[in-house]
């Protein structure tokens, strides 16, 4: 078992997309697996793919794999050609047991995190996956929460507090770690205002699959207005059906 937090990172290996700047330094203390992935027409066999791009998509993923362990980070790489990009992402999270799914935006060096806390569910994996990250360093750390109607400031504040207690058994310094709550406007519009002062952010997904996160709406308003690396911490186990990638 790997001692980082085992954070998903999918790649489109053979659309051109790579690692942006700054993307490995954040993952010094992870262990990332690097998911190369490549989506065939429903009419070509995935095997027939296989044969025709392998070792094209294998040498990108060495390449890949060589500026990650540079950085610090373990790697273990994973190559599939696939009908279903989505159902791959959910399956391969679930078998390596990730904490999260990284969106690689590219970042400056990180010096301010956003954690975007929507309730209980989830504490332990938001908790291990920042304090994993953060160990040795000195990132500043902002627990944020949108309060519903129904929640009272001091039910947030006890949440919140809780949560940063438990970062600091874990090792981030209290000195390091802010608590803001807002109540206006829903949630995801209120992660991408908050988000502008901040170089990378950790949020929860917001149904049973990452990959609702990753290719739709949220991903849109969220990932892509914010510019920079969004962590997708897995509350639930996506649907066990399992898709006949070959691997």
């Amino acid at each position: 078992m790997q001692d980082g937090p085992s954070i998903l990172m999918p790649i489109r290996v053979l659309e051109g997309e790579s690692i942006p700047e700054g993307v490995p330094e954040l993952l010094t203390n992870a262990h990332v697996v690097l998911l190369g992935y490549h989506v065939v027409p429903d009419q070509t066999a995935t095997d027939q793919a296989r044969s025709q791009y392998e070792d094209q998509a294998i040498r990108r993923l060495d390449d890949f794999t060589a500026i990650l362990e540079h950085a610090g980070a373990t790697v273990e790489s994973q190559l599939v050609f696939t009908h279903d990009g989505q159902r791959t992402i959910d399956r391969m999270t679930t078998e390596h047991d990730c904490l999260a799914v990284l969106i690689p935006n590219a970042t400056r060096p990180l010096e301010d995190l956003l954690v975007a806390v929507r309730g209980i569910v989830g504490i332990d994996r938001f908790v291990r996956l920042v304090s994993g990250l953060l160990v040795t360093t000195d990132v500043n750390v902002t627990l944020y929460h949108v309060a519903e109607e129904n929640e009272t400031d001091e039910d947030v504040e006890t949440l919140l507090d809780g949560i940063a207690a438990r970062l600091s058994e874990q090792g981030v310094s209290p000195e390091l770690i802010d608590i803001r709550i807002s109540r206006e406007g829903g949630p995801r519009e209120m992660i991408v205002d908050a988000a502008d002062n901040y170089d990378a952010i950790v949020m929860g997904e917001s149904d049973p699959s990452v990959t609702t996160f990753l290719f739709g709406m949220t991903a849109d308003q969220v990932a892509k207005q914010f510019l920079g690396p969004v962590f997708v911490v897995q509350h639930a186990e996506p649907d066990e059906d399992e898709e006949t990638d070959t691997e």
